[in-house]
């Protein structure tokens, strides 16, 4: 894949278009500060690679720290991102898909919460994985942040084991409870419909039972 033997590997799968200079500056930044580490991207065309490459080097990080990858089927996307050590999100154009594919395969993601919608995908992601602590406010708590983890191999691995025990206690990959959760609100607004009564707002409680089925 590209990526060397050694070192920290964060990594950003979103489109191009989501990368803001800002962003870019601050994980240059990140980069100087994390020796040996590399930023592995998505190659969306050679327009962004000679691009991001000839900023990289024009603000002191040789071009080598920056790889990138294809496109491939995601099946072999999904295998492939397991090997990075830290997802770096965008600002203001937050990771949404690419955000929860990492977070499914274990990645954790770091992110800046907007003030828009698209802003805060990522930390609405986290937060419902009980991972308030990958999100902050700032550029500069952004940076901290991702050379704190790097630096620190325990405290990176205690993030991974928090989150992946919070796939098995957490709404947001548990799919056969919210489909089951999904069917118990229609069966309510049928019952409702059938008994002639008003809309209103429904609350779906704890279900219970054997949803293999």
């Amino acid at each position: 894949m590209g990526l060397p033997a050694k070192g920290v590997v964060f990594c950003c799968f979103n489109n191009s278009y989501k990368i803001h200079p800002s962003t870019f500056a601050s994980w240059i930044r990140i980069l100087k500060r994390v020796e040996g580490s590399v930023l592995w991207l998505l190659q969306d065309n050679p327009f962004m690679v000679e691009n991001l490459r000839r900023e990289a080097l024009s603000q002191g990080i040789s071009s080598e720290r920056l790889v990138f990858a294809g496109r491939v089927s995601h099946e072999d996307y999904l295998a492939r991102l397991k090997v990075a050590d830290l997802f770096l999100d965008t600002l203001p154009y937050n990771a949404g898909t690419t955000a929860n594919d990492a977070l499914f395969v274990g990645v954790p993601v770091l992110t800046v919460q907007g003030r828009s919608f698209v802003g805060r995908m990522a930390s609405s992601l986290l937060q419902a994985l009980g991972l308030d602590e990958l999100i902050v406010q700032s550029y500069a708590a952004y940076e901290d942040k991702a050379v704190a983890l790097a630096q620190d191999p325990i405290k990176l691995s205690e993030i991974k084991t928090k989150l992946a025990k919070a796939h098995q206690s957490t709404p947001l990959f548990d799919t056969i409870s919210t489909t089951k959760h999904i069917e118990v609100a229609y069966e309510k607004v049928v019952q409702r419909s059938q008994a002639s009564l008003p809309p209103e707002t429904i609350y779906i409680d704890d279900v219970k039972g054997d949803f293999a089925s």
